[in-house]
């Protein structure tokens, strides 16, 4: 009998009135963001999740393998499970359906977990991701520049701002970008 694998559990706590660090992966850490079309995909999931959910965002980055968002919820009574899955669950469920429409079987396959049950479709990784409570809302520009800076950390620009597909530009007084940010006094 092989081993029962343990499955690493994510611990969440709805604090009212903290900020959110979530950092959440795709399967087996593969680069399906690394076209606009997904890219968009997360900033349409970000912006209905913003408005169902009811949060402020105040950054985010969209890199190839994995997206880091910070967010403060607006309501004093919120479940994050609710807020990932706002997030996650509509880019998981674009990226199959167009897998499906181009007909393209071997991503398809690629991305399907085959239980003894039935067949799961996995666009991230199984599970919450990271979640960090951020309550010293004086961490918030560390954060922003710990987000903003990962392009720039992996090499695929010299500045953040030249990232189109994070907050930075935002923040730096662009108007044409992906998603405006909320601007809440810390």
């Amino acid at each position: 009998m092989a081993p029962e694998k343990h499955r690493k559990s994510r611990k969440s706590w709805n604090n009212s009135g903290d900020a959110h660090f979530l950092t959440y992966s795709c399967h087996q850490g593969l680069p399906l963001l690394n076209r606009n079309r997904s890219r968009q995909w997360v900033i349409d999931a970000m912006t209905d999740a913003r408005d169902r959910q009811k949060f402020d965002l105040l950054a985010y980055v969209i890199m190839p393998e994995h997206v880091h968002v910070l967010l403060l919820p607006n309501e004093p009574d919120y479940d994050m499970r609710y807020i990932l899955n706002a997030l996650k669950r509509p880019v998981a469920d674009a990226a199959k359906r167009y897998l499906i429409s181009t007909h393209q079987v071997n991503w398809i396959e690629k991305l399907t977990i085959n239980y003894p049950s039935r067949s799961v479709f996995r666009f991230w990784r199984p599970g919450g991701g990271y979640d960090r409570n951020v309550f010293r809302h004086r961490r918030l520009p560390r954060l922003i520049e710990y987000i903003h800076g990962n392009p720039v950390r992996r090499g695929l620009v010299e500045t953040p701002q030249q990232w189109r597909w994070s907050s930075a530009g935002f923040w730096e007084g662009e108007k044409d970008v992906p998603i405006r940010m909320d601007d809440v006094e810390a």
